[in-house]
């Protein structure tokens, strides 16, 4: 019985990421894509305002 103790662990966090990423490709889109999409071009230009950070303009 040692073996199923040793297999619990990493089956319920396979199971829980599986749930993650099933929500977070659920999510995407939709009725809210607008107003998101306008939140990041909003943070983005403010970033660039503020003279943007070492790692945006590394890129």
């Amino acid at each position: 019985m040692d073996y199923v103790s040793a297999l619990v662990p990493p089956v319920v966090m396979a199971v829980f990421f599986i749930g993650l990423v099933r929500v977070i490709v659920k999510t995407q889109g939709g009725a809210a894509k607008t107003k998101e999409d306008a939140a990041v071009d909003a943070a983005i230009a403010a970033e660039a305002a503020r003279g943007g950070s070492a790692a945006a303009t590394d890129a």
